[in-house]
């Protein structure tokens, strides 16, 4: 009976330690949006792609105004910029795609697949 117990506490130390080595790999191949912080303060970076700081400049600036109008429907109607300058809800939405982390998806699948079992 004692050999029973350890053979099957041996396979399921085997199957744990394919899964977590399994789970190290997906790691590193899927979660790669967030990076460390060069510091000490153990936090992450995110990176985005602009082409120069004009192209930051009018992302900061569409996100301010659409802050803006978020807390205050009629701020569009007294600002002056807002009533000349709409603002460009796809230049925010791009950014908030370049942020968006697709590939971390698919380690999901793979942990799904690992410990539901599902196809």
């Amino acid at each position: 009976m004692l050999n029973i117990l350890q053979s099957k506490n041996i396979i399921m130390e085997t199957i744990e330690t394919k899964n977590l080595e399994r789970l190290k790999k997906l790691s590193s191949l899927y979660l790669n949006t967030l990076k460390p912080s060069n510091d000490e303060s153990e936090t992450y970076t995110v990176q985005i792609k602009l082409s120069n700081y004009s192209e930051l400049g009018c992302v900061i600036t569409e996100i301010l105004k659409l802050c803006i109008v978020a807390l205050d429907h009629d701020a569009h109607k007294s600002s002056y910029t807002l009533k000349n300058s709409p603002i460009n809800v796809a230049l925010v939405l791009e950014m908030v795609l370049e942020m968006f982390p697709t590939n971390e998806f698919d380690v999901l699948d793979e942990i799904n697949q690992m410990f539901v079992g599902t196809n």
